[in-house]
């Protein structure tokens, strides 16, 4: 075991140096990709003199601690896979890095990349997690992700909720197979959301074992390509589209089926001796007579009583405009003779072969021997 130094680069790199009869120095300066995967390296030590450095493969090793990376500025590229790292870490200077690999390493929390704006892809996928714990995410680090992480892989890491990953709104892939993924609903608000996500990959969940699971998913995102490595056809998509819709459309109606039910239950729990409440409807008349009756649901099974009724309401001529332009009568002390005589007329003229503004009272009653009946 040792560290990667720079005189472990001039070993690695003499071959190619002597034949192009080239320094040690000129040779780090232009040197843009290290590989130095499956080395038993267990730390890194100064390689400022590597500023050209785009690609560092140092997967397969025994490397605890993230160190001496400040000197990369050009890195783009980090593959430190399968290492002994059990903390995300002085990546602050790589602000060029676009792919971080730090899967099957001891990495309880994904931090640390909070100033990393232009990373698109990360793998974190299999950590060594203590027993019964899952992978934290830090909001700061996700926040920063927010916009331009593209890829991200978080397979194997206990997971039973992604609801936290709903701002990654730019992500295209997304890897969460071997997890504890369960509820379908909150599952379906996150992928429903990423507009960008074509490849999805839930394949070892509990979820995954569910009845028509690949159905459901397929009609949550309209760009989703490709589902736990099987392409989704374009005849496929379109045949669960329909199949989601018609769906949606019997549950609708079931749903407003029941809501018209509870309220005639209401009515019916409440007799037809009780009045419902108006629920904000009003008559209202125009020159031609009654134009809009509100019709009270005690009133339902005597609808043709009641338009019977109504019509002969409106068949009086001008009744209603008399009644609002008649002017007020003043009141008088009546003897006993003249109200003996007033009611002597009425009867006559209820008895009469033209009805007139009179007869309005036992419309009501009419009504009213509609609306409750004894």
């Amino acid at each position: 075991m040792g560290k990667l130094t720079i005189d472990l680069i001039a070993k690695a790199s003499s071959n190619a140096r002597k034949k192009r009869d080239e320094s040690l120095n000129h040779y780090l300066k232009r040197l843009t990709h290290l590989y130095f995967a499956e080395k038993k390296i267990d730390g890194i030590d100064d390689l400022s003199q590597c500023r050209n450095l785009s690609v560092l493969y140092l997967y397969d090793n025994s490397i605890s601690n993230i160190t001496n990376l400040g000197f990369a500025s050009n890195l783009t590229h980090l593959y430190l896979q399968n290492n002994a790292i059990q903390k995300i870490e002085n990546l602050g200077m790589l602000t060029k890095l676009s792919k971080l690999y730090l899967g099957g390493n001891y990495i309880t929390v994904l931090e640390g990349l909070d100033k990393l704006d232009q990373l698109r892809e990360l793998h974190i996928e299999n950590q060594q997690l203590p027993p019964g714990e899952r992978l934290l995410f830090d909001p700061r680090s996700l926040a920063n992700l927010s916009m331009c992480l593209q890829v991200l892989n978080v397979s194997g890491n206990n997971l039973n909720d992604i609801s936290e990953l709903r701002c990654l709104q730019n992500i295209a892939q997304f890897m969460a197979n071997d997890n504890a993924l369960r509820d379908f609903k909150a599952l379906a608000s996150v992928v429903g959301y990423w507009r960008n996500l074509w490849r999805l990959e839930l394949g070892g969940n509990p979820l995954s074992h569910r009845a028509k699971y690949r159905d459901k998913i397929i009609v949550l995102n309209e760009n989703l390509a490709v589902l736990d490595g099987k392409e989704i056809s374009s005849t496929e998509k379109k045949f669960l589209v329909r199949w989601k819709e018609a769906k949606d459309t019997k549950k609708r109606m079931r749903r407003e089926g029941s809501l018209l039910g509870s309220v005639a239950s209401h009515f019916n729990q409440n007799g037809h001796n009780e009045l419902p409440p108006l629920l904000g409807a009003q008559s209202r008349m125009n020159q031609g007579g009654l134009s809009q009756v509100y019709v009270m649901p005690g009133m339902l099974s005597h609808k043709k009583e009641f338009e019977a009724v109504l019509a002969k309401s409106v068949s009086l001529p001008n009744s209603a405009a008399k009644i609002r332009q008649a002017p007020p009568v003043p009141i008088t002390k009546k003897s006993h003779s003249d109200l003996g005589y007033r009611s002597r007329k009425i009867g006559v003229m209820h008895h009469s072969k033209h009805r007139t503004i009179q007869d309005e009272p036992s419309i009501c009653v009419a009504l009213a021997e509609i609306i409750l009946p004894s």
